[in-house]
């Protein structure tokens, strides 16, 4: 084959490929195996030559060509995102590129300069297409090598969303664990206080000498307070009327700070009558002292109540990530919905303070207990609950609702569901967002404080459970509502 022009069977004159050149094609993988007569399918490539730092192509640029480097090196180097390099490799002589933004039709991810000097063919897009069309053996060679090509891009990009996302749940779950770690901080804080006043008012009573009916009274108040079997959780209305009842009485027996006292000893079911001993058997204030001791006893105990709670809680945690990647069962578990929502509440009360929220709470009574092996069923409420607050206006509203329903299908016996809904008065949630919130890593706060992986964790937990999350969102109105089955099957 002589170096004079031909004409191909388009009727387009070219110039061949001089036998140099098809000696060099020697060393490129794609082509070592075609004969000669076959290589002269590339004849009309442009013969291009690089020296060290030029550009060949920009990110970003449209490729319309395909390049074989014959001799030199070349680097490829792109930019992320953020700014910083992300992609960096080198081409050696032998290699082909550009069948990638050709065949998708995309633009280049990497910059390639010359970090040597640098021979290469080039092919423009309609030479290449040709070539695809009328070689079999070099289209079935390009394929080949770039099916390879993506299997390794395949593999990088994995890689680079893996350790992303390790990355992202780290961060969430340092974000999470601030939480129950913050409340068992001051839960900690508080119970010495609570046993430094104890302390200064068992002195008090050591020093007096007590008659066998006050040390009745004092045993029986006592139990009262340690017994393990707390009432269920009062709705807030009848919350607010059981504290303000309490505290009247004891004003009214000039207990001093009564209002301060009144709700720990109502949120263990205590009554002006449960106290009629204490008022019987003290007198003065000899009563009071006894109050204040009894409540810091009270108060003492759910602190205790809050750190195993939160401590409990950074394990749940861990748990519900765990089980965010990976299907999990654990073991057997009993879970009161109503007392699991009021203990995270518990956990979430120093936020609900900070803005000055309106908490009402409806909870049904007698639910169903679940008996799971579902992990991290709590982290549920936990997320709800914590967005809702974060959403919800400087002195806004939240309202917890809980209650069963009885489930009739089609092809399946009646079901009974336990349902949660949980609602703030915020700004709402974009029509744009609202496809996108149960997404991993989507969240719609600023950067710092939203990770992005809480509705993705609850998502998740409903779905294993065999469960449902439904929301609806409008400015001024935000609701969400769970529903778990009260017996899986």
């Amino acid at each position: 084959m002589n170096q004079q022009q031909t004409t191909r069977g388009d009727g387009e004159t070219v110039k061949p490929l001089t036998a140099a050149t098809i000696d060099r094609l020697r060393i490129v993988n794609v082509f070592a195996s075609l004969n000669e007569s076959t290589l002269h399918c590339l004849d009309g490539a442009t013969e291009i030559h690089l020296n060290h730092g030029e550009t060949l192509v920009q990110q970003g640029e449209t490729v319309r060509s395909f390049w074989i480097l014959l001799s030199g090196e070349l680097r490829a180097a792109g930019l992320g995102p953020d700014g910083n390099l992300s992609i960096s490799y080198t081409m050696q002589s032998g290699i082909t590129f550009g069948e990638v933004p050709l065949l998708a039709s995309v633009p280049s991810a990497v910059t390639i300069q010359a970090d040597k000097k640098c021979d290469l063919l080039q092919l423009k897009e309609e030479q290449f297409w040709l070539l695809m069309t009328r070689c079999p053996d070099v289209r079935k060679a390009i394929l080949g090598n770039m099916a390879m090509r993506l299997v390794k891009m395949q593999s990088v990009t994995f890689h680079q969303e893996k350790m992303a996302s390790l990355g992202s749940l780290a961060a969430g779950l340092m974000h999470e664990l601030n939480n129950p770690g913050a409340a068992a901080r001051r839960a900690s804080t508080q119970l010495r206080e609570n046993l430094l006043r104890m302390h200064s008012l068992s002195k008090k009573f050591a020093l007096t000498e007590l008659r066998t009916d006050q040390k009745r009274c004092i045993f029986q108040l006592q139990e009262h307070a340690l017994t393990a079997h707390f009432p269920d959780p009062l709705n807030s209305l009848e919350q607010s009327d059981a504290e303000e009842a309490l505290a009247q009485w004891m004003e009214s027996a000039s207990i001093e700070h009564a209002w301060k006292l009144a709700p720990t000893l109502a949120s263990i079911g205590m009554h002006a009558e449960d106290l009629d001993c204490a008022r019987r058997a003290f007198n003065g204030p000899a009563f009071s002292d006894a109050l204040n001791w009894l409540e810091a006893l009270v108060s003492s105990m759910q602190l205790v109540g809050t750190i195993e709670e939160s401590i409990g809680r950074v394990t749940e945690l861990v748990h519900a990530v765990k089980s965010y990647a990976y299907e999990s069962r654990g073991q057997k578990q009993t879970l009161e919905i109503n007392s699991s929502i009021q203990a995270t509440l518990v956990i979430l009360g120093h936020k609900i303070r900070e803005k000055q929220l309106v908490l009402t709470k409806d909870f049904s009574p007698n639910l169903p207990s679940l008996q799971t092996e579902a992990q991290g069923l709590n982290q549920i409420w936990t997320n709800l609950l914590d967005n809702a607050i974060d959403a919800a206006p400087q002195a806004g509203h939240i309202s917890i609702r809980t209650w069963a329903e009885v489930v009739n299908g089609y092809s399946q016996a009646p079901r009974t569901d336990l349902c949660i809904m949980i609602t703030d008065n915020g700004q709402g949630i974009s029509t744009d967002c609202q496809a996108h919130i149960f997404d991993p890593f989507f969240t719609t706060k600023p950067v710092g404080v939203g990770t992005g992986l809480g509705l993705g964790i609850v998502y998740k937990i409903v779905e294993q459970y065999g469960g449902t999350i439904r929301f609806a969102s409008t400015p001024g109105d935000t609701e969400f509502v769970v529903r778990l089955p009260a017996a899986r099957t």
